[in-house]
């Protein structure tokens, strides 16, 4: 008799429901992050629901503290601003990549100010979320600065923890008031960074193209 097959077993067949649930997940991080960015980390739970078009039930199935959500959608910007390096290194010279992920994460920064005060609280749930900020964006950070060293736009030295610490620091500057201010601020930086390197070229001893006289 001969075995049945994978598909008769049951493996390697769709599994809508799983499918659904996924897209209902995802569904409620994107809802969440526009309450949130719109209403702050406290905005009712129904609002997010009734923006994902799910029930609550959903909602509490999926996320059953308010901090699931909430580390669910910090974790899903951050991986989007992380895999952005690889976009940006694809389409643009090593600098101009540098520099469109500088002002990337500055918009992450400044867009998530909201969502930063609520992981700022004692509460355990956030606790390995700085870890996961910088084992992601440090790495695509690095790799962005290494190909702009690697073709001599930027001066060697420069790690990509000291930038995301400058960077977060500038946000946390008090400007709320002034809009695009972290986007100037981060402009001066990038400036900052190609500008030294223009320096050190200035600065370097030129190539003798004849001999020294004896």
């Amino acid at each position: 008799m001969m075995a049945a097959s994978r598909q008769e077993q049951g493996e390697g067949t769709p599994r809508p429901k799983r499918a659904d649930a996924q897209r209902k997940k995802a569904a409620l991080v994107k809802a969440a992050l526009e309450v949130f960015t719109e209403s702050g980390v406290d905005a009712p739970v129904r609002e997010i629901a009734q923006r994902a078009g799910v029930g609550l039930g959903t909602v509490y199935r999926h996320f059953p503290q308010r901090s699931d959500l909430i580390v669910a959608v910090y974790r899903s910007q951050v991986d989007e601003c992380a895999d952005a390096a690889e976009i940006l290194a694809e389409q643009y010279q090593p600098f101009e990549a540098l520099a469109g992920w500088m002002r990337r994460f500055a918009d992450f920064i400044s867009t998530k100010r909201g969502l930063a005060r609520g992981l700022n609280s004692s509460d355990p749930a956030y606790s390995a979320l700085p870890g996961y900020f910088f084992s992601r964006l440090g790495p695509a950070l690095q790799m962005l600065l290494d190909a702009a060293i690697e073709s001599e736009a930027i001066r060697r030295g420069y790690k990509a923890s000291e930038l995301l610490q400058a960077v977060a620091a500038l946000g946390r500057g008090g400007h709320d008031e002034e809009p695009g201010h972290l986007s100037k601020m981060v402009e001066l930086l990038v400036d900052g960074l190609r500008y030294a390197q223009a320096i050190q070229e200035e600065g370097a001893p030129k190539e003798r193209t004849t001999p020294p006289a004896s």
